[in-house]
């Protein structure tokens, strides 16, 4: 299920999709309505009061999205089976299971695909009725390639939630027992789905199924498990009924294969064109900076927006639990922590960064520090590495609380250590949910007369007004004090002029288009190879 053809029109959308036709039939039947057909969804949707849209994710999956007693609803439109043909597809299952054992493991996704294809040609011929003898299956024409579809599905891909996983205008799906499944979509929110397990048996069945495959099987004795999907996405599984009253429930934290650029993070009003380009300033001058916020506020998408401002040939250290830290340079080390196995196997994010000490990088990425790796963190930047990572803190005051508290344990005086705190939330504005760095600190130092840890806000977010103000125009220690005094600037003043002109050249990019992740590292690294005249913004 690995290449998807996208219809760009209803007409061949339905040409190619009988099913689709069929239901946009039976909706106008019900509904006195027909969908418009969008291509692909965009902002411009986002306050439509009487939403009826179908979109594609690449057939033979179609969304539709539409209001139904004030609320929106999200629909899959795929090729669905009865429930008499789910249970022959059970059948058929058992024989391509007796033609696999012929074949060898699958390399990849793609391997496993074409096998499975090939098997379900050797096993299948169309007749006019639905049976299966030994192993042979013959199977009524017109059923042929929506079982297969169906087959693909539950096999290669997640079952039921396939086209949440197919549609990338998703970050994050709930399900909390077998017919409450949520999302969260980047245009619409928060919506209710119309996906569903049947009973909780089934619900059951396939959680410890997925848990299985992907190496972290769930039971009672193990009722919670965490783990990585083969995309990279967050899998977290509750499956016991007497721990999730409502039957078993799972999230998924989706994974995007190519990470949000800071310049669509400024399209967004995320940040703002100063805030990139003084975390541009600070990343090339090797500057340490803590990304804090909430579950879901964006820290890890604002950590991979930042990476590409590190110098192109900068060597590079990532440690993580899960790995969802891209960094699009060359020598780049990314390093996954072992969980599983015996006591003395296991890997854990504290010896990777002693692993990533040793290799002497110019710069070490945490995930997201929790415990003793926060200690080791800090020894790094002590030692003179700068390190980017994420942290739970809704502010500089609960960041310092948690890291000098129990189980971190830094000595306060060590905080001067960290140079930049950046804070990220997931706020409302009018009414729609969006995420903001709401500040950017410094941290500039202990002080024993303060009895304490002195910090400075260089910008603040502005709710009133949604806009990002900079507080730290020429009283920036950061920018003044190190940054400026590295790169030998005899008024330290001047760095300012620096940030407005990295500044003019994000904003540049956001006018241009120039907006997809890596063509932005790459005009970024035109910048540090051939100077601000190689940039059309100069010329």
């Amino acid at each position: 299920m690995a290449d998807y053809i996208i219809s760009d029109n209803l007409e061949v959308a339905i040409q190619r999709n009988p099913h689709l036709r069929d239901y946009i039939n039976e909706y106008r039947i019900q509904t006195q309505r027909t969908p418009e057909f969008v291509p692909v969804p965009d902002n411009s949707l986002r306050d439509v009061a009487s939403l009826d849209i179908i979109y594609p994710v690449g057939d033979p999956i179609f969304i539709h999205v539409y209001m139904e007693n004030g609320t929106r609803i999200y629909k899959p439109i795929e090729p669905d089976l009865t429930m008499e043909e789910l249970a022959f597809m059970e059948k058929i299952l058992g024989v391509i299971l007796n033609y696999a054992a012929d074949y060898p493991p699958p390399e990849s996704e793609e391997v496993l695909d074409r096998n499975l294809e090939e098997i379900f040609n050797k096993a299948v011929t169309a007749g006019t009725s639905n049976k299966v003898k030994l192993n042979s299956v013959t199977i009524k024409a017109d059923l042929r390639d929506k079982m297969l579809y169906n087959v693909k599905k539950d096999v290669i891909g997640l079952g039921p939630i396939e086209p949440l996983i197919r549609d990338s205008n998703i970050e994050d799906i709930s399900g909390i027992g077998a017919n409450d499944i949520f999302i969260v979509h980047k245009i619409f929110g928060s919506l209710k789905t119309r996906v569903s397990f049947g009973d909780n048996d089934r619900l059951s069945v396939y959680s410890k199924r997925l848990s299985e495959r992907v190496g972290r099987p769930v039971s009672d004795k193990t009722p919670i498990v965490d783990a990585t999907l083969p995309d990279g996405s967050r899998l977290s599984i509750v499956y016991s009924s007497d721990v999730s009253t409502r039957g078993p429930s799972f999230t998924i934290r989706k994974f995007a294969d190519i990470p949000i650029s800071i310049v669509q993070l400024v399209r967004f009003n995320t940040l703002s064109a100063e805030e990139a380009a003084y975390l541009w300033l600070a990343l090339e001058y090797g500057q340490s900076v803590f990304v804090c916020g909430e579950t879901a506020s964006g820290k890890t998408t604002v950590v991979n927006a930042m990476v590409p401002f590190i110098r192109p040939e900068s060597k590079i250290f990532s440690a993580e639990d899960t790995p969802e830290v891209r960094a699009p340079q060359e020598a780049w080390q990314q390093l996954v922590t072992r969980e599983r196995g015996a006591e003395e196997s296991r890997v854990t994010l504290f010896d990777l960064l002693k692993t990533a000490l040793r290799s002497r990088p110019n710069y070490i990425i945490v995930g997201e520090i929790r415990g003793a790796e926060g200690s080791m963190a800090f020894q790094a930047m002590q030692t003179g590495h700068p390190v980017i990572s994420t942290f739970h803190a809704a502010s500089v005051k609960k960041m310092i609380q948690r890291f000098t508290g129990t189980p971190i344990n830094i000595p306060v005086t060590f905080m001067d250590n960290l140079n930049i705190a950046l804070i990220q939330q997931a706020v409302y504005v009018n009414g729609k949910f969006l995420r903001r760095t709401t500040s950017i600190n410094e941290i500039e130092g202990y002080f024993e007369e303060l009895g304490g840890v002195s910090t400075k806000q260089v910008f603040q977010w502005d709710a009133a007004n949604d806009k990002h103000v900079f507080r730290g125009l020429n009283n920036s220690y950061i920018l003044e004090k190190r940054i400026a005094q590295t790169a030998g600037m005899p008024d330290p003043k001047a760095i300012y002029d620096e940030l407005f002109k990295r500044a003019r050249i994000i904003e540049w990019m956001l006018r241009n288009n120039i907006m997809s992740y890596y063509k932005v590292f790459e005009l970024i690294k035109t910048f540090y190879t051939k100077g601000e005249a190689a940039i059309p913004v100069f010329g």
